[in-house]
């Protein structure tokens, strides 16, 4: 099943342990958008680039593009993406495998001789994590002309705002609006990506079709009770915001449990006044719902937010609710899906779907074009972590399948920025472009 071009999973991953010294921590992977680690790992990709025979460029937004152009007369481009971005303390996959594994298929295309009936543009994205600044998908935002102007105001916690930092990087912010693209010269986009997650391996699976991305909402709770003091006040008289807390993150919980495809994250809690012989007078929380299909999670919040209003109730507590972030869910392109599940029975492998709970670029990328994700196994589902992992051997079958992909492929005629269900189709092959 990998035994056709094993060096190419080998190279990938030589080059993921390259680009994990490109770092603003030492002895750590962190490498944040628009840091002196983010303008090291650029030229690194850039490098891997030219070494692929891609002409290459740096955009106003600080992604990396490079481009292989077709032979065929107005050819439209497809795009294979992901970010180069990290959290704090990362692993090396999260992202840089997805830049480094399209790369590897574009200087495959070229070394076979195949003539393509579209170019192909790699970009290396670099703001998808929005660690830095409370914002993300920048760089696919700008590609995919949705790019919010007022974020360029937004700070990190230096109190640098994103426009001064990327003036600092050398970006044109004046020329971030030109960088959207034609969504009738944009015929889809493939991203891949570890998993992040453990139904693949608990599936025995390397790889797997992403069905849609899960929408999100984000809020914060904000519970009010009585401050007193922890020695004087009985137990029956209390009316505690933190204990009030604890009973609805238990909900926030349960009501995640009992809906089937939603999961629900508490993530941050803070006490005020946050004495050890104080009880509290104010809680605030974090609540993270995400689900694949909108309906789903926009029932389950209302759910949640009643049962927390009952147990505010019962307890005597004043409850508010602050509204953070949300984004609906994502479906990916039928046609793209089909097409990619034929391409992994062509390689051997067992089709399998799933949808991904986190948030990727082809989220922002989808209101350009047809987007489709396929999914690398992780080990133990880890992301985020140092302790992600995956092996040489699914690295190998995820670039074949991709290449089986982009070879069979052939963009959908008569319409703009929208993928069909096309037959697959066969590739020619003759001297490549830019050979």
């Amino acid at each position: 099943m990998t035994a056709n071009f094993p060096r190419l999973g080998e190279r990938v991953m030589r080059r993921l342990d390259e680009l994990a010294a490109d770092t603003d921590e030492p002895g750590k992977i962190t490498r944040l958008f628009l840091s002196p680690s983010h303008k090291l790992a650029m030229k690194r990709v850039c490098g891997f680039m030219e070494e692929a025979g891609l002409a290459v460029g740096e955009d106003d937004i600080g992604n990396v593009v490079g481009r292989l152009e077709s032979t065929a007369p107005d050819a439209p481009t497809f795009i294979l993406a992901s970010h180069i971005d990290s959290v704090r303390d990362a692993g090396r996959y999260d992202g840089g495998f997805g830049v480094l594994s399209a790369i590897e298929l574009v200087e495959e295309v070229r070394r076979l001789g195949v003539s393509l009936p579209f170019s192909l543009e790699v970009v290396a994205f670099g703001d998808e994590e929005g660690v830095r600044f409370p914002a993300t998908l920048s760089g696919s935002r700008a590609l995919a002309g949705t790019f919010d102007f007022e974020t360029l105001d937004a700070k990190d916690e230096n109190g640098i705002s994103l426009r001064q930092a990327l003036r600092d990087f050398g970006c044109d912010t004046q020329g971030i609006g030109k960088l959207a693209r034609d969504p009738a010269r944009i015929c889809g986009y493939l991203e891949s990506h570890i998993e992040q997650g453990p139904v693949l391996e608990a599936e025995n699976l390397a790889l797997g079709v992403v069905t849609a991305i899960a929408g999100m909402v984000r809020f914060n709770v904000e519970v009010e009770g009585e401050a007193g003091h922890a020695g004087t006040v009985p137990m029956g008289r209390r009316k505690d915001p933190l204990a009030g807390s604890a009973e609805m993150i238990l909900a926030v919980e349960d009501v995640a449990r009992r809906t089937s495809g939603v999961v629900a994250t508490v993530g941050v809690i803070e006490a005020s006044p946050g004495a050890i012989n104080v009880i509290p007078a104010k809680v605030r929380f974090s609540v993270d719902l995400r689900a694949p299909a909108d309906e789903v999670r926009e029932a389950a919040k209302a759910k949640l937010e009643a049962r927390l209003r009952a147990i505010a109730q019962e307890r005597g507590l004043t409850l508010s609710f602050t509204a953070l972030d949300e984004a609906k869910a994502t479906p990916c392109d039928d046609g793209l899906m089909q097409e990619l599940g034929q391409a992994l029975a062509r390689k051997g492998h067992r089709v399998f779907s799933l949808p991904s709970g986190a948030g990727h670029d082809a989220m922002a990328m989808a209101k350009l074009c047809p987007v489709a994700m396929l999914f690398l196994r992780c080990k133990g589902g880890v992301s985020h972590n140092p302790a992600e992992s995956i092996t040489v051997e699914d690295a190998q079958a995820a670039i074949e399948v991709m290449l089986d992909f982009i070879l069979h492929f052939r963009p959908a005629q008569g319409r703009k920025g929208k993928a069909s269900k096309r037959p697959p189709g066969k590739a020619t092959t003759a001297p490549a472009a830019n050979a």
